[in-house]
């Protein structure tokens, strides 16, 4: 079963067993309706966790599980990570893309010769990186429309026109 981190437990709340999640998602409001996650510390590692309630507030989720009733249960979660399957995944608005359908993608130079493949997508503060795998090193390449002159989601690639200048 393929999980996708959605958020991570950062820290209980009060003595009732409520959780702060930080939101790794596009779609924070979908933490008021999901009911059910996977969570662990890793994917390899998870159990089945049942929403009882659920807020947004501050760009946070606040949770409250099933079976976690008190501060000292809560804290035992803390670091955990989120996770949906698939299917409870919303569909992204166009010209985006989850993280997961990015990753592989061949990056193509001007003359569409395949010169490396996006190993990961990192979050900063004014926009998203893509890490690309260029034969031993990696180099990081900004995810702005600048510097990304096609992106096909469907045959997996994208092209870089001046990918030349971050070697």
């Amino acid at each position: 079963m393929e999980l996708y981190i959605t958020g991570i437990i950062l820290k209980p709340k009060g003595l009732k067993g409520e959780v702060k999640v930080e939101l790794v998602t596009d779609f924070p409001e979908s933490f008021l309706s999901r009911r059910r996650y996977y969570a662990g510390k890793s994917v390899d590692s998870v159990e089945l966790l049942k929403v009882k309630k659920a807020t947004l507030a501050a760009g946070f989720a606040w949770l409250f599980f099933e079976g976690i009733d008190s501060m000292e249960k809560a804290e035992a979660l803390t670091g955990w990570k989120l996770f949906v399957t698939e299917d409870q995944l919303l569909p992204q608005p166009e010209n985006r893309a989850y993280v997961h359908e990015i990753v592989g993608m061949k990056v193509l130079d001007r003359n569409r010769s395949e010169v490396g493949v996006v190993t990961n997508v990192i979050r900063m503060p004014a926009n998203e990186v893509y890490e690309v795998q260029v034969g031993e090193k990696k180099i990081l390449l900004p995810a702005i429309d600048e510097f990304v002159e096609e992106f096909n989601l469907g045959e997996k690639y994208m092209v870089i026109p001046r990918f030349g200048e971050f070697l």
